[in-house]
């Protein structure tokens, strides 16, 4: 596995990405050869912290984010997330995971079984053709977090626009 180590504001211990290598390290087990780790160190405020680990492999990408007092205990809480997704999604995963990934892996009392991913509510609509600064007008209108649209600017691409966590907006774009 392949690692890659994000600062937001200052440099971080080299203890701290030892800790990190190690931890994401063990993930290694359930991919290819090809995977590739980014862990985002970012100092929030009143002392905590935020860490981001995304594993790419494939087709596939495992993200976590985690908050916390300690790096080593964010480090420690988005490895677990990350090899909960995995638990979850096992008998999906197989296919695009190492053939020997789930040989030791069981799963914990209590979790949730696949068939628990199921569709239970659907809408249909109608995506009208606007810009950016409209959607997300309209997404502020409704009180959603995200608002789909057809974008003008991107001559009529599946576009959605979307509420961030620092305040900000995002967007999301249909290549074709």
């Amino acid at each position: 596995m392949k690692f890659a180590f994000i600062d937001k504001k200052s440099p971080q211990p080299e203890k701290i990405l030892a800790y990190a290598e190690k931890k994401v390290g063990k993930l290694d087990r359930y991919f290819h050869d090809d995977a590739e780790a980014t862990v985002r160190f970012q100092e929030k405020k009143r002392g905590q912290v935020k860490i981001e680990v995304t594993v790419r492999t494939g087709s596939s990408i495992f993200r976590a984010e985690s908050y916390s007092d300690s790096m080593f205990s964010a480090i420690d809480a988005a490895v677990d997330t990350i090899e909960g997704q995995i638990r979850k999604n096992k008998t999906r995963l197989a296919k695009r995971l190492k053939k020997d990934a789930f040989a030791e892996l069981a799963a914990p009392a209590g979790e949730e079984s696949e068939d628990s991913l199921q569709v239970v509510r659907a809408k249909r609509f109608a995506l009208s053709p606007m810009g950016v600064e409209e959607a997300i007008l309209q997404m502020n209108l409704l009180g959603h977090t995200f608002f789909a649209f057809r974008n003008e600017d991107e001559q009529g691409a599946f576009s959605v626009v979307y509420a961030r966590e620092d305040g900000g907006y995002g967007l999301i774009v249909d290549q074709q």
